[in-house]
């Protein structure tokens, strides 16, 4: 079955309806973390087929995107009547929708799942694509699956419900989809206020960022090619995030790939020519908007580390870079030296003020 995408001011109605075509024989499960479960689940909980699954909660925040969580979904499917014919339903962001997935995924070999992302991050990025997976030792996705949604459901219903950082964090995947698209979406995503306009109104500028990762994910479901365009500001944003992690002061993963962007568009206009007002329009619009990332001199060499185990690498001697020439026009596998990399980091962070 074809993934449907539905975008709805009304999530319950559009999930009852969704259910009822997928017709599942088997039992249904809803899978939340247990902020989500009580700020979201009462916008979808008037759905009738709702009535009769089996809730699953499990704790909030990335840090539980696990092996102990996926083992306690799959206890719970297992211990409550889960069948190859059941049904997961991922209510939340995209530390549910990635766990749930790869659960699903997983559980009797495959069953399907449908995906509710309740944060702007997960709407534009993890909810959809077919990417599934935990952390594991201290590295972001390490372990997982591609494995699509039979159905998401896309609704800015659940913003107001979110706090300022993760609606900042959601709009750092927004504009790099606008970056790989054209300079006519780019333009678009630079002029919209994240941080006063009613979130309701993203809803329009969420559905061109999904098209724009829908129709790249088509021509290249497993990250053959043409998708890995959509990794653009991601090694420097993995990187930032573990270094983060290991810390203990994690970073939204959007917010990282904000931060990323403007690095790999330093990069980009480096070694590419990347046009250099478009890159201080965005970093100029990441300085405005984002809080400044923390990170100086003295942390190079462990960033330039984790970049070399980012999964893109051919091996762990090159450090693969997703670039632009210009906004639409990408250049994929770019390896770039750990000078290189230092100089624009330096660049980056005079750029957002660090």
């Amino acid at each position: 079955m074809k993934q449907k995408l539905i975008f709805t001011d009304s999530p319950a109605q559009a999930l009852s309806e969704l259910v009822q075509e997928l017709a599942p024989k088997g039992k249904v499960f809803i899978l939340a973390d247990n902020v989500t479960a009580e700020l979201c689940f009462p916008l979808v909980s008037s759905c009738a087929v709702l009535a009769d699954t089996c809730r699953i909660t499990l704790p909030a925040g990335d840090g539980a995107k696990n092996l102990e969580s996926l083992s306690a979904v799959w206890e719970a499917m297992t211990t409550n009547g889960g069948t190859r014919h059941s049904l997961l339903i991922n209510l939340g962001g995209g530390m549910v929708t990635d766990l749930g997935g790869f659960a699903a995924a997983t559980f009797k070999r495959g069953i399907d799942f449908i995906n509710i992302p309740t944060t702007l991050l997960s709407a534009v990025d993890a909810a959809v694509g077919g990417k599934t997976g935990i952390n594991f030792l201290g590295l972001k996705n390490e372990i997982g699956a591609f494995a699509p949604a039979v159905g998401v459901i896309v609704s800015a219903a659940f913003y107001a419900t979110l706090p300022q950082v993760e609606l900042l964090s959601g709009y750092g995947e927004l504009l790099k989809h606008a970056l790989i698209d054209s300079p006519d979406a780019l333009a678009k995503a630079l002029q919209f206020d994240i941080l006063t306009a009613d979130p309701t109104l993203l809803l329009p500028l969420v559905e061109e960022s999904v098209a724009v990762k829908e129709r790249i994910v088509a021509e290249d479901p497993f990250e053959h090619g043409l998708r890995r365009a959509l990794n653009l500001g991601h090694t420097s944003a993995h990187a930032l995030e573990s270094l983060a992690m290991r810390r203990n002061t994690p970073v939204p993963h959007g917010v990282a790939v904000a931060y990323g962007l403007v690095i790999d568009l330093v990069l980009s206009h480096l070694l590419l020519g990347f046009p250099s007002s478009l890159l201080h329009d965005v970093a100029g619009y990441v300085k405005r908007n984002y809080p400044a990332p923390v990170i100086d001199c003295k942390d190079y060499p462990e960033l330039i580390d984790l970049m070399r185990h980012d999964k893109k690498n051919i091996d762990a001697a090159s450090i693969d870079f997703t670039l632009l020439h210009a906004p639409g026009k990408v250049a994929l596998d770019c390896i770039v030296p750990p000078s290189e990399i230092t100089a624009a980091i330096d660049i980056a962070r005079d750029l957002l003020g660090v």
